[in-house]
């Protein structure tokens, strides 16, 4: 018999989480939401629908994930690590019940493809739809790197296989402008691992070499080939390339809202913010910038976190 443990991070989520739940409760023995000390009715739904619930002060999403595995001690089975804003269609459910059975002991990573809606139109263009994630493992076969932003699953070992039939949702329902409050705190974690490369803040996790092919490939498209190109300039061209030349303008009006503030204005502000960093560095110091982000930030870096 094979037996999943759903893992969800929750904060303030009652508007998600109880479609993320029903759609995990066909597949999943276990439900367990490690929960940031939501102020709505979050905690209650997640009960509610039976899940366990473990609540602790959010740093960020790697470590947030890390502590709530150890405390709920999923040490067999499957691991599958979903967001609250996310679900899995009827395709994808019926896929990874049929596979799992019967898969050799050297599978230990499964990935799928992620589907993502903006005010509920399907962005299927811009290159998007081909995002592929690793999203259920082998408890004990990978970890989630630690890092502030950009985190992804690390194989310990073993291999892993792609399903291809239904799709990872995101779907958030909420409005604009708790989307581009949330854009602007990513920003700003971005902001930080760029910044890292440059100056190595901490040392930095040698993770890459666990990466999957996809992972690997966008590690290094980030960090040598767009890390390394002028600001401004970099944002500039990355939107172009998304929306013209990788057809980001077929999906339409609410389209051409998310690829211009998802990959322009996202990309925009973060090079600000990497410019912001490096003056403030220049003219303070480095261990005045890590004290900065500690205090304007809470950001608190250590040799783990990136």
């Amino acid at each position: 018999m094979t037996s999943i443990t759903a893992v969800v991070l929750t904060f303030n989520e009652s508007v998600h989480l109880g479609r993320c739940l029903a759609r995990l409760r066909p597949l999943a023995d276990r439900l367990v939401v490690i929960d940031s000390f939501s102020t709505d009715d979050t905690v209650a739904i997640a009960r509610a629908a039976g899940a366990e619930v473990y609540q602790h002060a959010f740093v960020n999403h790697a470590a947030q994930f890390a502590w709530g595995l150890e405390q709920a001690a999923v040490t067999q089975g499957w691991v599958l690590r979903v967001d609250a804003d996310e679900y899995l269609e009827d395709q994808l459910i019926a896929e990874i019940s049929a596979t799992l059975p019967g898969l050799p002991p050297d599978v230990t990573g499964i990935e799928m493809r992620r589907k993502v809606y903006f005010q509920g139109r399907w962005i299927r263009w811009g290159g998007y739809y081909k995002t592929v994630l690793t999203r259920l493992w082998r408890a004990g076969a990978a970890h989630v790197e630690q890092r502030w932003m950009d985190e992804h699953v690390a194989m310990l070992h073993g291999r892993t296989i792609w399903l291809k039939t239904g799709d990872l949702v995101d779907d958030n329902l909420r409005d604009l402008t708790w989307w581009t409050d949330k854009h602007n705190s990513y920003t700003t974690r971005q902001m930080v691992e760029f910044l890292n490369l440059e100056y190595e803040l901490i040392p930095r996790n040698a993770t890459a070499e666990q990466l999957n092919a996809r992972a690997q490939r966008k590690r290094f498209m980030r960090n040598s080939i767009y890390a390394r190109s002028p600001l401004y300039l970099r944002a500039t061209l990355y939107f172009l390339q998304r929306y013209f030349l990788r057809l980001g303008f077929l999906d339409g009006r609410r389209g051409f809202v998310f690829h211009f503030l998802q990959g322009y204005w996202n990309f925009m502000l973060m090079d600000a913010k990497v410019d912001e960093g490096r003056r403030y560095i220049a003219e303070h110091g480095l261990d005045a910038f890590r004290a900065h982000l500690a205090e304007r930030y809470k950001i608190v870096l250590t040799p783990s976190e990136i």
